[in-house]
């Protein structure tokens, strides 16, 4: 007769799902092609084709996905064939050019100039040539004869109009008894003495009578020679004007011919068209500074630079290409790695001169928006969001359509040098974000323009379907590392052990891992192992061995409290039956690695109708779904065993030597039956251990860590000794998710080790107890000597003495001694 254990028991073919390498059509990965696509993400990939191909405003990227499944790596290479494919069917094209001009109107404020791919090159070429055929011109002209002709002309006209009216002043002046001294200051009036002029200490020594007398006679005098002193200067401007209009009649007929030849070239572009006119007018107005300045000077200005502004002469004939697409096949995908405020949106570099820091339009560099302007730019939230201001500047970005290029510095109110203040460029880019669901969901909830601005998700699984065509997939994978890292490559039986670990990831017999960078690390590993051994090829063997190295790195911790627990500093029994107390299993996570220990849960009940109490809840030591799982509890009594009865029950329970956090309902389970023990007083075996959540039905419910809880008990029972009777009770609904490692299946197989799955509290009960539980029968009774009669008629008695120790006393009797006719109530007089 089989009994309920056996019953319960899993075989030990529904422990582990091993992949059959003899299925695999090859024999080594070398004869297979690379992984080049996704695998097994058809929704991810999905959006991800439909919000590269919609135009329309606001239907950027949002990529989710745990880390290590490849996102970033995986979208970049399939943009890039997305790009290719639509390009080679003439949807896409290439960017504009985009350049900065000096700004003839605005010196601060610099032009910018969109052009065809490559225009932006041949214009700064035209630009270069323009100004030295300009100043060789320049200089030549300048420099001749006949130049040097028409000035002096224009000198000695001058001079000639100058001459008679300086005559007539002196003249009269001497007759005054003055001396017109002639100064580029003006004119100065010296008394005469003698018939010559006096010396300064000869004036100085003239009594006040004398030099009263001497400024009565200057003061006509003096108001001809203002009169003369204007009209010489009138006559210096009109010389100055001569030769300015000389000067710019020569330059106009001298850069003729150059400025038609590249405006000819650009007579179809209105904005550069323009350009080149005020350049040429610009010229004109300042050709003597262009000939007065050879090539290795940088020290000068042209009109209208101020020198804290502009210290390149030249500056209105330097063109910045600012986005240069000229090598560009098709739009343009950059991955900003580093998304810092200037990485992203430019920076307006600066020179120091004299003492303080100037800069012009040649010193403007491009960030990654600006070259992905007409194509893609891929960023990570984190790296986003940990640089001040960047996400604030995408936001920015993606409502106006277009960026400037700003000092970030005074966004936060610090004072900087000669600030620029370049025109805006309009973007077009695709925006592709990756992050990871939980970022996503905050934004969605807290940023009320995210919905507006990323309205395309494309959701990476971290696990997909275990099928014949994933599990090729994973071997094209190893294949791809193989050639891509200069690895080994892996015969089947290796590929097929990877696909083991790849469903004990997940901890599922029907799923596997997308994580590819976790694998790649595995991969990686067993080569390693491999060529230790000296193996050619690298085999299952040194995939056990990488997995197990990289565990063994990893579990110090593991190792310390399992030490722990055998010398008996943490008291875990593993062995007899004890009335209200079980192992129960909980999860460690250390980031980077987790594992399985037991841990005592006790229950202790008695008289009182404060229900099930959590000794850790109220010293607030678990977490919410603990809590949660605690007060189902008392659900489950209430509606199993208080249908005819009231619930008059006080429990505490507790899990003992517990100093951390506790949280998750996998324990409710094992809680709820060390109450059932103490109420109807059924030792539990301390040989099992158990595990699940149960809901107010008694039914039990899946949980997480499953393996990882069964390895951690195998490994407590291992270290003090099998008898042949431990093992774990599970949920029977996560028969699925069980992987264990080989050692415990080996343990399985010789029988030390046994794994029982149930679906009721009922059976868990009875497992534990070795006493059937009991099904109520039509009058509503449970089988005599059963669990649930046992803890049927506890609750009842506890719920007579509650009724007895609550009535009031009559006079003369005692609460604990009622009268004979076995009332107790207090008559009315």
């Amino acid at each position: 007769m089989v009994n309920q254990a056996d019953k319960l028991r899993l075989p030990l073919e529904a422990l582990h799902r091993a992949h059959d390498a003899a299925a695999f059509p090859f024999e080594c990965t070398d004869e297979l092609s690379p992984l080049t696509e996704f695998v097994g993400q058809g929704r991810a990939l999905r959006a991800l084709q439909f919000g590269l191909n919609m135009d329309k405003a606001g239907y950027n990227i949002f990529v989710t996905g745990l880390t290590g499944t490849g996102k970033a790596t995986a979208i970049l290479d399939y943009i890039r064939r997305e790009v290719e494919e639509r390009r080679k069917t003439g949807e896409l094209k290439r960017p504009d050019d985009w350049c900065y001009v000096y700004n003839f109107e605005d010196p601060d404020r610099p032009r910018a100039i969109s052009m065809a791919p490559g225009g932006g090159r041949r214009l700064r070429e035209h630009l270069d040539e323009l100004l030295a055929s300009v100043r060789g011109n320049l200089t030549r002209a300048f420099s001749s004869e006949e130049y040097e002709h028409q000035k002096r002309a224009v000198f000695e006209k001058g001079q000639q109009e100058a001459q008679p009216l300086m005559e007539e002043a002196q003249k009269k002046a001497q007759e005054a008894g003055f001396w017109l001294r002639f100064a580029p200051t003006g004119v100065n009036l010296v008394p005469m003495l003698e018939g010559r002029p006096m010396e300064p200490g000869e004036f100085a020594a003239l009594s006040v009578e004398e030099r009263r007398r001497i400024a009565e006679r200057e003061q006509p005098i003096a108001e001809l020679v203002n009169e003369a002193g204007e009209k010489l200067r009138g006559i210096e401007r009109e010389v100055a004007e001569a030769l300015r209009l000389l000067d710019r009649r020569i330059a106009e007929a001298i850069m003729k011919g150059s400025f038609d030849r590249i405006m000819a070239a650009y007579q179809d572009d209105g904005t550069v068209l323009r350009f080149l006119q005020q350049l040429h007018e610009y010229t004109l107005a300042g050709a003597d500074l262009i000939r007065e300045h050879d090539g290795s000077q940088r020290e000068g200005v042209l009109p209208g630079l101020m020198p804290s502004v502009q210290i390149d002469p030249f500056a209105a004939f330097r063109c910045n290409v600012f986005v240069d697409n000229s090598a560009t096949e098709g739009p343009p995908i950059i991955v900003e790695v580093n998304p810092g405020w200037t990485n992203l949106f430019g920076r307006i570099e600066r020179r120091a001169y004299l003492g303080t820091y100037v800069s012009d339009h040649t010193m403007l560099k491009p960030g990654s928006v600006q070259r992905a302007n007409g194509g893609y730019l891929i960023l990570n939230l984190v790296d986003v969001m940990t640089k001040p201001g960047a996400w604030d500047g995408l936001k920015r970005l993606i409502r106006t359509k277009e960026v400037r290029l700003e000092d970030p510095m005074e966004q936060y109110g610090y004072l900087t040098p000669q600030t620029l203040r370049p025109e805006p460029i309009p973007v077009d880019a695709k925006l592709v974000i990756t992050g990871d669901p939980m970022a996503y969901f905050l934004l969605s909830a807290y940023d009320e323009e995210f919905w507006e601005m990323f309205k395309v998700k494309a959701d990476f699984d971290y696990q997909i379907p275990r099928t014949p065509e994933n599990a090729l997939a994973y071997a094209g994978f190893i294949c791809a590392c193989c050639q891509r890292e200069g690895l080994r490559h892996f015969d089947r039986t290796g590929v097929a052990r990877l696909i083991d670990h790849g469903s004990r990831m997940v901890d599922d017999q029907e799923k596997l891992s997308a994580r590819f960078g976790r694998l790649r690390d595995v991969v990686v590993e067993a080569d390693y192992w491999a060529r230790a051994a000296g193996s050619d090829l690298v085999t299952a063997a040194h995939v056990e061995q990488a997995v197990s190295e990289r565990t063994y790195r990893l579990n110090l911790v593991e190792e310390r409290i399992r030490e722990m627990i055998t010398r008996g500093t943490i008291i875990v029994d593993t062995e007899g039956a004890v009335v209200g107390q079980v192992n129960g299993l909980s999860v460690l996570d250390l980031g980077d690695f987790s594992f399985g220990r037991p841990s005592r849960i006790t229950a202790r009940t008695f008289l009182g109708q404060r229900g099930v109490a959590s000794i850790d809840r109220e010293s607030q030591l678990s977490g919410k779904l603990h809590d949660k799982g605690v007060l189902i509890l008392s659900g489950y009594l209430g509606w199993k065993y208080a249908q005819d009865k009231p619930l008059s029950l006080s429990a505490s329970i507790s899990f003992e030597q517990g100093y951390e956090a506790v949280d998750g309902d996998s324990a409710s389970l094992a809680e709820l039956c060390a109450i059932l023990s103490s109420l109807a007083d059924a030792p539990i075996r301390q040989d099992l251990a158990l595990t699940g959540s149960v809901n107010q039905k008694g039914e039990v419910q899946p949980i997480g860590g499953l393996n990882q809880k069964a390895e951690g008990f195998h490994d407590v029972c291992q270290a003090f000794g099998f008898s042949g009777r431990h093992g774990i009770v599970i949920p029977a609904r996560n028969r699925s998710n069980l992987m264990l490692r080989k050692d415990v299946l080996d343990s399985v197989a010789r029988g030390d080790f046994h794994v029982y799955a149930v679906n009721s509290v009922d059976e868990a009960i009875e497992l534990l107890t070795g006493t059937p539980a009991g099904e109520r029968g039509p009058d509503g009774a449970y089988p005599e000597g059963s669990i649930n009669a046992r803890v049927d008629a506890r609750l009842r008695e506890m719920g007579e003495a509650m009724r007895h120790f609550g009535r009031r006393p009559r006079d003369g009797a005692t609460p604990d001694k009622p009268e004979e006719n076995g009332t107790n109530e207090e008559k009315t007089p």
